[in-house]
């Protein structure tokens, strides 16, 4: 149901906005933390960054800029009236926009981890990082593209839920961590090496990870088809 037209596009719209460097900051500044904790102190001590700051904040942060670059504009100007007055399936404008944004996040979000964890000097690890990283990318995007779909303030909407349920509240309280995103891909991570933490059951981090993605894709292509029903923005 991918429509290439409509991916080419939203790629363009990616690449084309400011907000694409500011994309491009995140992975850099965390590998660059990554290596400087390295050589200051220990892999291990640098290993503990990626699952601890690259999942609950780095991952999703670069998850909302892309699934908001590829949606959010045409919503704010009110362009996507135009895009919907074509015979185009609406679920296949979400799916289309979403590979995009999935490529955009695991190119910057879950390379970066891996990066990052081959520079700690252990590539089991580093594999792991990047298994949990994909895994919890592609459910963030998903999340933050049926966002973009709900709100023009969808930026501030996704990063309440990043910064608020993601990262304070889910290194506060353990059992959060059965309804966290990052969580999740932590776990699935735990599956390869045991280096990482296993904060929920895997068959649970699996379901709950499809779930929300395909929930996510779905729902933003059914408030599309709601645009062009009632004229909505």
């Amino acid at each position: 149901m991918i429509n290439t037209t409509i991916a080419k596009l939203a790629l363009q719209a990616l690449l084309g906005r400011r907000r694409f460097y500011l994309l491009l900051a995140f992975p850099v500044l965390l590998i660059a933390l990554v290596t400087l904790v390295t050589v200051l102190t220990d892999g291990d001590a640098a290993f503990d960054l990626l699952p601890g700051l690259g999942y609950p904040l780095v991952l999703p942060l670069v998850a909302i800029l892309a699934a908001s670059s590829v949606l959010g504009p045409e919503v704010d100007d009110g362009s996507i009236v135009y895009l919907l007055s074509k015979p185009v399936s609406r679920h296949g404008i979400a799916i289309s926009k979403w590979v995009v944004a999935l490529g955009a996040t695991l190119a910057a979000g879950a390379l970066p981890i891996l990066v990052g964890g081959l520079v700690t000097g252990d590539s089991t690890r580093a594999l792991a990082l990047f298994v949990g990283a994909a895994v919890a990318g592609t459910t963030y995007s998903a999340l933050f593209l049926a966002i973009s779909a709900v709100t023009r303030h969808a930026v501030i909407a996704s990063l309440m839920f990043v910064l608020i349920w993601e990262s304070l509240l889910g290194n506060l309280f353990t059992g959060i961590a059965w309804l966290s995103i990052g969580q999740w891909g932590v776990r699935v991570g735990h599956a390869v090496s045991d280096a990482l933490p296993d904060p929920a059951s895997l068959p649970y981090a699996v379901i709950a990870s499809l779930l929300v993605t395909v929930v996510g894709v779905w729902f933003a292509g059914d408030r599309l088809r709601s645009f062009s029903l009632r004229g909505d923005e």
